[in-house]
């Protein structure tokens, strides 16, 4: 029995522990330890994990209508795993306070976190196209769970999730029924060994209809629309959990099938006639068009949630084009972009739901004046849309640093300028952000507002000291990208404690880092010492152009934050998101009246019949391959 069949049967009975323990007093402590135990399990596995070719297997395997299936991890579903259950941990830490206990249904809620944990180890750690595939139903089924556990606005928005999932699920099976076709087998090693033989039709017709299957858990454009009301509606820790790492099992997916079993060789060689560019080039304005659109769709929002939700979308862009540029250095850094990621989105999450937690509301034109009342929550919110912009001293401005640096070396101007205007949309956004909810004017329903309980400060804060310490000493999460790394067939990136040294140019952030906070140490010295003297007053003891303020007169600007941006934008937000969205729920809403119709009129004994039919396709199917 290998550490990884421990670490799934430990999970499996935790799952079944967790939900049935219900609001019991010590199952949020329990879930807790559960995740701990987790994380040390999967550092354990990375142990044995030193090359390309290593992998952890299971002893879990079946067969299943003659075709083996089985589970092993290599290095890059060690690393997605890792981040899975640190996610867990720290939304499981946070759910042990009084915030958990004023939930529904908190045994379901821990109950759905264990299971998504569970497929998503199941969905990491697959050894073929099957096995990928089963585990990618699960992960969207016990999301989808997890989305609609509250029911209401957050039920109708996962509707939408499951459309696009099921759409996805029956190209992943056509594409896998394809491969079947071509090599007469599910395994991984044989598809490999038999692209490059593949005609170029069946080559474009697999990359296409893996890109679109897991490209929609990744919410790429065009298939964005589900992501941000799903997530956003979810409770608070599991939306975390979900922003964090679930939508990054799509990126996971690609990068297996995409870059691993395809291979970047065979994405260049299918060129589209005339127009000369190839399939890696479709990919990459896909992402590039993904980083933009999203980013300034969440300068539009007014919910802190959905504008967070927004910009989790146009981040996967980031990652699948350092991934693409295919190059050490973007392979690299589109990683560490998905480890950076998980940090800061996680925290602002967390930030979020304390404040909503404590003010009742995420309206971003209902908030505003709180650092003095939640001190600990700014200051997590600070380091996170630091993170988020891709700004020094943050984790997020190395993995940022090195996707501009591949672009730029790799000689693409168009996709460079892109991925700084959408870095300038995000500094805009999270501005925005920080100032409606901790600056300014403190409202007067607000005045008793008190920080959040420790349960919910400590992961917070601890998140956000990982992404400052990672920001510094980026070495330390690059020790973990290598393994992925080696595990798709790319080099390794070259790297040192505090960054990269090029040829052409390295990064060095514990200078970085260590100049900048010295900087803002002598600023400090100079304002608060040798300035000139100050004092405090109360924020209604003021006065603006003669008149004197009070509590009745709202001076904390916060609604239509960017009104000269907002007019170019609006109308083409409009025109497009607002309509595609009303399309998507018409669409739906057909499809559900249609099913139901379809069921009610219909007879039993013909499902049946269908269900017989094509189990003795599939047995002629599988005996002609045989």
């Amino acid at each position: 029995m290998s550490l990884l069949d421990i670490l799934l049967v430990f999970m499996a009975i935790s799952t079944v522990v967790l939900y049935l323990g219900g609001n019991r007093r010590g199952m949020g402590v329990l879930a807790t330890a559960v995740y701990a135990a987790a994380v040390v399990l999967v550092a354990m596995i990375g142990t044995q994990i030193s090359g390309a070719d290593v992998s952890v297997p299971s002893a879990l395997a079946f067969t299943v209508f003659g075709a083996p299936l089985g589970w092993a991890i290599d290095g890059l579903g060690w690393f997605f795993a890792l981040l899975t259950t640190g996610a867990a941990f720290f939304s499981a830490f946070y759910m042990t306070g009084p915030w958990g206990a004023a939930q529904k249904h908190p045994g379901f809620q821990r109950g759905t976190l264990a299971l998504n944990v569970l497929v998503m180890l199941l969905l990491v750690s697959s050894a073929d196209l099957l096995s990928l595939f089963i585990g990618w139903e699960f992960v969207s089924w016990s999301a989808y769970l997890m989305m609609t556990q509250l029911g209401g606005a957050a039920a109708r928005a996962a509707l939408r999730y499951l459309l696009y999932a099921m759409a996805g699920a029956m190209a992943l099976f056509a594409a896998i029924m394809i491969v079947h076709a071509e090599t007469g087998s599910f395994a991984y090693a044989d598809l490999q060994a038999a692209v490059m033989a593949m005609p170029t039709a069946t080559l474009w017709l697999l990359a296409a209809l893996f890109a679109f299957g897991f490209g929609v858990k990744m919410a790429l454009v065009p298939t964005h629309l589900w992501q941000a009301p799903a997530y956003s509606e979810t409770p608070g820790a599991s939306s975390a959990f979900l922003n964090a790492v679930s939508a990054r099992m799509g990126l996971f997916a690609l990068i297996v099938t995409l870059v691993k079993l395809l291979g970047f060789a065979a994405l260049s060689s299918l060129v589209v006639p005339v127009a000369g560019f190839d399939m890696r080039d479709i990919l990459l304005w896909i992402a590039a068009i993904t980083m933009v659109v999203p980013t300034y769709i969440a300068l539009q929002q007014t919910d802190a949630r959905m504008l967070l939700t927004w910009h989790g979308i146009g981040q996967g862009g980031y990652m699948l084009l350092g991934i693409l540029v295919a190059t050490p250095l973007g392979v690299s850094g589109g990683l560490l972009h998905v480890f950076n990621y998980a940090t800061y989105q996680a925290a602002l999450f967390l930030t979020v739901t304390a404040v909503i937690y404590r003010t009742g509301t995420s309206d971003l034109d209902r908030l505003g004046g709180l650092i003095n009342r939640m001190p600990f929550s700014y200051v997590t919110l600070l380091m996170g849309i630091i993170g988020l912009a891709g700004l020094p001293p943050m984790n997020g401005f190395v993995s940022k640093w090195m996707i501009y640096k591949s672009l730029i070396v790799e000689q693409q101007p168009l996709l460079s300028i892109a991925a700084f205007v959408a870095t300038l949309g995000t500094i805009l956004s999270v501005y925005k952000l920080i100032h409606n909810i901790f600056l300014g004017q403190l409202r007067k329903e607000h005045w008793e507002v008190k920080e959040a309980p420790w349960q919910m400060v400590v992961p917070m804060l601890a998140l956000g000291g990982i992404g400052f310490i990672t920001g510094w000493m980026p070495g330390l999460a690059l020790d973990l990208v290598d393994k992925a790394q080696a595990a798709i067939g790319v080099a390794p990136l070259a790297h040192h404690l505090g960054g990269v040294e090029l040829a052409n140019g390295s990064l060095n952030m514990l200078w970085v880092v260590s100049v900048l906070l010295g900087a803002i140490g002598v600023g400090a010295v100079i304002f608060y010492f040798l300035g000139n003297r100050h004092i405090g007053v109360h924020q209604y003891d003021n006065y603006a152009g003669g008149h004197f303020l009070s509590s009745d007169i709202r001076y904390h600007y916060s609604h239509e934050f960017y009104p000269g941006l907002n007019r170019v934008i609006g109308p083409w937000y409009r025109g497009t998101v607002v309509k595609a969205e009303r399309s998507l729920e018409t669409l739906l809403q057909f499809l559900a009246s249609a099913w139901r119709g379809f069921y009610q009129t219909a007879y039993t004994p013909l499902y049946l019949v269908i269900v017989v039919a094509l189990g003795l396709a599939w047995a002629s199917f599988t005996g002609i391959q045989g």
